[in-house]
């Protein structure tokens, strides 16, 4: 017969036991899940924010809806652009009734992935619905149509986009202001009213202007560095420029681009490689894959040499789903990833100048 003391030394033991056994079976898939963490290979965001960077990549809400597609954007990137969704023909397509509903649709798609979103964008001259082009404003009138748009737009989206491009394509090629309806009807002032809504909206978000054909020195990337000395100096809420970067092999690279990434840096703001796709006439080869490797090396390369310049966004990320063909008939073939979602030499170029020695 068993004494008190040796069945309590008996219970107390297979209790020691069973715990140790009950703790094995849940720490082992934890261990399991830290060591696939660990043995994942490193995205291209991850390679990136061991500089300090973001990496990401716009997507359009069709897009979704492919699920092999969308999935990718979740495992490699870091941040997204809605491509469309934030336009002005989408928020407010009538006068004071706002819709964010393509907006949203991102947004949650990005909060699930955990990645980051650049608001796109407050004012352009392009996609604006027809009650605003077709209507005959003063400019008074016109300036509270832009005030009340800014507003609820920035607001509708505060603590949830942490970038916006605020004023988007302003400029002409020769460095003139575009005649756009803003600057027709009410003068190159909407520039700075527009920051200082988007500001007053949301004092938080980091805000942009961004363009096309900025990223080497020239009349057009000159124009936007005197405008931004000016806001600057006459203490207008503006926190980076973007260089939306569609590159054509044709056109030949901007290789003035680090030290342009750098002046506009030197005017206190940060810079972003906003709308990155480099393009070529097709079909595509060996020769122009390669070249368009070495490009996208470049525009890392030069984006990580400079420390404001604070992240790369590619516009799209797949052949599959690219706007280039589209609008320039003839070209395509313009990112990392082909139409079947497999890598180009452009993603490997990446990564070596994401992990190059020194960088």
């Amino acid at each position: 017969m068993r004494t008190p003391a040796r069945r309590s030394r008996r219970t107390a033991a297979v209790l020691a036991a069973s715990t140790a056994l009950l703790l094995g079976l849940a720490v082992a898939p934890a261990a399991d899940a830290a060591s696939r963490h660990q043995h994942r290979a490193a995205t291209l965001d991850d390679l990136a924010r061991q500089h300090g960077r973001y990496f990401g990549a716009a997507v359009d809400n069709p897009e979704l809806s492919d699920t092999a597609y969308a999935d990718l954007l979740g495992k490699e990137f870091g941040a997204t652009t809605p491509g469309n969704g934030m336009k002005w023909y989408a928020t407010e397509p009538q006068r004071g009734v706002f819709d964010f509903t393509a907006g949203d649709e991102i947004v949650n798609y990005a909060k699930d992935k955990g990645l980051k979103v650049r608001g796109h964008t407050l004012l352009w001259h392009s996609q604006l619905p027809s009650w605003l082009t077709s209507g005959t404003w003063t400019a008074d009138e016109l300036r509270s149509i832009l005030k009340n748009h800014i507003t609820n737009v920035v607001t509708h989206y505060k603590g949830k986009v942490f970038a916006w491009d605020v004023a988007n394509e302003i400029m002409n090629e020769d460095g003139t202001y575009r005649e756009n309806i803003f600057y027709k009807t009410i003068g190159p002032s909407y520039i700075a009213d527009a920051l200082r809504w988007a500001h007053a909206a949301d004092p938080k978000v980091k805000l942009y202007l961004n363009d096309y054909n900025v990223e080497g020195t020239g009349a057009k990337s000159d124009a936007y560095y005197t405008l931004i000395k000016q806001l600057k100096a006459d203490h207008v809420p503006i926190d980076g420029f973007g260089m939306q970067a569609h590159l054509a092999l044709q056109y030949g690279f901007p290789y003035q681009m680090q030290q342009n990434i750098q002046r506009f840096a030197d005017l206190g703001v940060d810079v972003a490689i906003t709308e990155l796709d480099i393009r070529m006439s097709l079909p595509s080869d060996a020769t122009k894959l390669a070249q368009q490797a070495d490009w996208y090396g470049q525009v890392t390369s030069d984006c990580l040499a400079v420390r404001r310049c604070v992240g790369i966004t590619l516009w799209g990320y797949s052949d599959r789903h690219s706007w280039i063909p589209s609008v320039f008939p003839g070209e395509g073939a313009a990112l990392p990833w082909d139409e079947n979602l497999a890598h180009k030499p452009a993603y490997d170029a990446i990564r070596n100048a994401l992990t190059a020695v020194g960088s």
